[in-house]
C-alpha cells in the first residue's frame, strides 16, 4: 500500500480544474467537472464558490465542510507537463 501524499498548494481554475502540488513535489490537474453532477459538489458549479478552493489537512476544501480525499485527488490527475 503506497503513503498518502497530502496536498500542499492548490489552484481553483475557471474551467473547474485544480492545479495541485502534492507534499511530494509532483504538480498535477485534477477535472473537477465529472464530480459538479454528485453530492456533495453540486453546489460548486459556481465560480465563485468552487474558487474558495483551499488546503486543510493536507486535503482540498472548501467551505460548507466539502473536502475530496487527497487519494483521489491523485489517482484521478494527471501530472502537468
Amino acid at each position: 500500500m503506497e503513503a498518502l501524499l497530502d496536498v500542499i498548494k492548490v489552484n481553483a481554475k475557471s474551467d473547474f480544474t485544480l492545479e495541485l502540488e502534492f507534499e511530494n513535489g509532483e504538480q498535477r490537474i485534477f477535472d473537477m467537472k465529472p464530480y459538479l453532477r454528485k453530492k456533495p459538489y453540486q453546489c460548486l458549479t459556481s465560480y465563485g464558490l468552487f474558487g474558495c478552493a483551499s488546503i486543510d489537512y493536507g486535503t482540498v476544501v472548501w467551505p460548507g465542510n466539502i473536502d475530496i480525499a487527497p487519494e483521489t485527488l491523485y489517482d484521478a490527475s494527471v501530472p502537468i507537463e
